[in-house]
């Protein structure tokens, strides 16, 4: 009897940490803070306030959704920017286009092709690779684009080596064959080729995105974390009643 209440109490307890936002999880000998959205929750991205000027932190963001009686319930950053936070690539908020898809290769991660776009449908999202996108576009509510692809088709990127000796703390999104969406962010310094592999063989995400690197932070109240730095460009949060 001992045995089937204690079987039952970790059953429900494993429910329950299935539906929260966020979680830790292990993999290969690394710690990584995952948080998921699923259809229908009002997951959106943030970049410019009403009088056109970037948000860049997540306590803006706060202050903002505070007038409709909202709050993050996680968020990260999503995308690259330039000095100005400006998005590089492709970005929607709202349906309007503020930043332009760039499909060419170029310097960096974002040019080691191929890129991608996470697309916020309605009750939908995707990880797109960018020349999918550019010869069918999807309806997306809120769009950022960024780069490298991490996992597509369920193959890693071309290009990610397993023994590479790059490095860094990373953060990106994938989405579930159930249609979740689900952010992760190392905790420590890992390579392109570990990351990735996260979201294949972990998260079961047959599409992965990378978002950025050491300037990667995350907010996530279920874990008592609010990452701290400098102001951000794109920001993907997850939007819930305040209280």
């Amino acid at each position: 009897m001992i045995r089937l209440a204690s079987a039952l109490l970790a059953a429900l307890a494993l429910a329950g940490a299935a539906h929260a936002d966020c979680r830790e999880v292990r993999h290969d000998g690394h710690g990584y803070a995952v948080c998921e959205a699923r259809p229908g929750d009002d997951l959106r991205l943030f970049l410019n306030d009403a009088e056109g000027q970037p948000l860049g932190t997540f306590d803006r963001i706060d202050e903002a959704l505070a007038a409709e009686g909202k709050t993050l319930g996680f968020a990260m950053n999503a995308g690259m920017y330039h000095s100005d936070r400006r998005p590089v690539g492709l970005y929607l908020e709202e349906g309007a286009e503020i930043g332009s898809l760039v499909s060419a290769a170029g310097p960096g991660n974002f040019g080691m092709l191929p890129n991608g776009i996470f697309c916020i449908g309605e009750n939908t999202y995707a990880v797109i690779e960018t020349l999918r996108y550019a010869a069918a576009p999807p309806d997306c509510r809120y769009a950022s684009q960024s780069g490298p692809m991490l996992v597509i088709d369920g193959a890693l990127h071309p290009r990610f080596l397993p023994d590479s000796t790059s490095s860094f703390i990373r953060n990106g999104v994938g989405v579930t064959p159930e249609g979740n969406a689900v952010f992760a962010i190392s905790d420590g310094r890992v390579t392109f080729h570990e990351f990735a592999r996260l979201f294949r063989d972990v998260l079961g995400t047959p599409n992965a995105l990378y978002f950025d690197g050491n300037i990667s932070r995350l907010r996530a109240p279920a874990l008592d974390r609010d990452d701290l730095g400098f102001p951000m460009g794109p920001i993907v949060g997850l939007v819930r009643p305040a209280g």
